[in-house]
């Protein structure tokens, strides 16, 4: 197989799957990029130290949200467990000097099977979700590197959640500056591939504070950038503003 790209995606909560544009824009995402042999999933909903290694037989979905209609509750996707991903994965571990943990009954949370339920709905790829293990930028960087190998080796290696992410500013009509300005500057220093401004993204970013309060949602675009090419090509698949919040759908694809 050939090199895969790295992807982050903007997930959205449950409602998502009722955006019928935005499921089309996944799945016609996902058909760009051809079936993986498996996935590697860093979701902003699973913060755990040291780097946590998910199940790799199938377990109960994870329903982290709250205040939904019921049939977001009885969601499926049940994808098959990925063991020997999870053993490539530890060993790309040890050799980067970066300490783990097997959590084998935790599951997938809504960060990773609400997209996954778009883009690949027949829940035939293998699927393995990581902790991120710190929220400071560098040191997620690092386990990027240390896992970019995997892209060479048919694995969709996928940072999953929101550039900006505001809830209390979620019915701020119309859209605030702070929101294009926050997405407007991630698209420039991503495109030119800025590694030092992603990094330091806390102080260079125009309008961060207000485009993120918490920056659990951020971050899992640095695992991405960091697991990618040098040289990789960066795109934009999906754009604006989902249903005219601020929170941005944008959504990167290195290579």
């Amino acid at each position: 197989m050939s090199e895969l790209p790295v992807v982050f995606m903007a997930h959205g909560a449950p409602m998502l799957l009722d955006d019928a544009e935005w499921v089309g824009e996944l799945a016609a995402w996902a058909k760009g990029l051809g079936k993986p042999r498996s996935i590697l999933m860093i979701s902003a909903h699973w913060e755990e130290r040291p780097l946590a290694i998910g199940a790799t037989t199938p377990q109960p979905l994870i329903y982290d949200f709250y205040g939904f209609p019921e049939k977001f509750y009885r969601l499926q996707y049940k994808s098959p467990g990925a063991p020997e991903l999870a053993a490539r994965v530890r060993g790309l571990l040890v050799g980067a000097g970066i300490a783990f943990r097997d959590e084998p009954e935790r599951g997938q949370d809504h960060g990773s099977y609400i997209p996954l339920i778009c883009m690949y709905p027949q829940a035939d790829v293998p699927v393995l979700q990581i902790s991120l293990p710190s929220l400071e930028p560098k040191q997620l960087f690092e386990v990027g590197r240390a896992l970019g190998e995997l892209r060479r080796e048919g694995v969709l290696i996928v940072g999953s959640g929101f550039l900006t992410h505001n809830l209390r500013a979620m019915q701020t009509r119309p859209l605030p500056g702070w929101a294009r300005d926050f997405d407007g500057w991630c698209a420039d220093v991503l495109a030119r591939r800025d590694v030092d401004a992603v990094l330091d993204y806390r102080a260079k970013g125009s309008g961060v504070r207000e485009a993120l309060p918490t920056h659990e949602h951020f971050v899992p675009v640095v695992v991405a950038l960091g697991a990618a090419a040098d040289d990789a090509k960066v795109t934009f698949p999906i754009t604006g503003f989902w249903m005219g919040s601020p929170m941005t759908k944008r959504s990167v694809q290195f290579g």
